[in-house]
């Protein structure tokens, strides 16, 4: 085993530099020594690495949270997992004391840390955390498929919040690796047609590949117009996986419908129109990472009948993390997997 790995560290304002830094020690009993395979790039990271930065992150770290890797060692309390398993993470990691955890309510933890953004992250050969952080998955799920275990869960959460029927038509804004696997899901749900909405020819030109019903590009038409009269009522269930189309949302969904709202955008402040809330009937829900959405996560990526490594289209070396975030962020890629492994 490697005893120092070089490693990309965030140094705030967007910058990383590599370091020679040491293969973490196993230091509490419930740690775990994960020798990471591949990491996914998320939009998180892209805005972590912005200027200024649209999400927060500890400078000195290493980033990254979509990993997944081989159980290399671990703590005297561990049980359940063992040198060999294979293992995919969870990145936020709740106190179970605070009120909010307390209610049940683990995703909106007042004293929480995260894997990636406030402690070392999976753009690593390398990361140790605890083994609440951790669950185990079948060595028969590919591993690229398996890296997008952390951004499917959220989306397994987020479609647990509004009610879904077969034959629904759903609506999807923003057809990025998030909107799609969106779209991926409620396509395995039954949904009737799905209709993905971007500003991107490349994303939506993505989209049709997946095989979406109906891909429309707000610039060219005029999109609550369209979709009421592709599906005559509206959509029965829209998601904003933007973050800041939630007015948008609401003329696409139909009376009596639901809004997920499921991007983050936190420096925009749409104003919106209350008055088409409550006369349509409307029901708004405001989803952040699920609650505990994750064993469900690993059925159905081991059950194989999705399969989210559809997305990717760049693989790159940790030695090359900046150019992959540029790919994404210039549109350039959907979605960009990094390849870890050194020695």
């Amino acid at each position: 085993m490697l005893k120092t790995m070089f490693v990309p560290i965030f140094k705030g304002e967007g910058r990383l530099e590599y370091e020679e830094r040491p293969v973490p020690p196993i230091e509490q009993p419930t740690d775990v020594l994960v020798k990471i395979e591949a990491c996914g790039i998320c939009g998180t990271d892209l805005n972590i690495l912005a200027v200024p930065p649209a999400h927060k992150a500890t400078p000195n770290i290493i980033i990254g949270h979509e990993g997944v890797g081989v159980v290399e060692a671990i703590g005297s309390d561990v049980t359940g997992l063992r040198p060999g398993d294979r293992v995919v993470i969870a990145p936020r990691l709740t106190c179970g004391q605070c009120k909010y955890c307390r209610r049940g309510l683990d995703n909106q933890c007042t004293n929480y840390s995260t894997i990636g953004t406030t402690i070392d992250g999976a753009f690593a050969p390398y990361l140790r955390a605890p083994q609440s952080a951790l669950y185990k998955i079948s060595v028969s799920v590919p591993r690229d498929d398996a890296a997008f275990f952390e951004p499917l869960s959220c989306v397994v959460g987020s479609v647990a919040r509004a009610p879904i029927q077969a034959g629904d038509n759903v609506a999807i804004i923003g057809a990025g690796p998030m909107g799609l696997l969106f779209a991926q899901t409620y396509r395995l749900l039954g949904a009737g047609r799905i209709i993905v909405a971007d500003v991107s020819p490349y994303r939506l030109s993505f989209a049709e590949e997946l095989g979406m019903d109906v891909a429309l590009n707000p610039i060219q038409v005029d999109l609550p117009q369209t979709v009421h009269k592709i599906t005559e009522l509206g959509a029965d269930v829209v998601v904003d996986a933007v973050g800041n189309q939630m007015g948008t949302a609401i003329k696409l969904a139909r009376r009596g419908g639901h809004v997920i709202l499921f991007g983050l955008r936190p420096h925009d402040n749409p104003p919106i129109n209350q008055y088409t809330i409550t006369r349509y009937d409307l029901t708004i829900h405001g989803t952040f990472v699920g609650l505990n959405p994750f064993e469900q996560t690993i059925q159905l990526l081991e059950s194989r009948r999705l399969q989210p490594s559809q997305l990717i289209t760049h693989r790159v070396p940790l030695s090359q993390l900046a150019q992959g975030v540029e790919l994404m962020r210039s549109g350039q890629g959907m979605k960009v997997l990094v390849e870890t492994i050194q020695g």
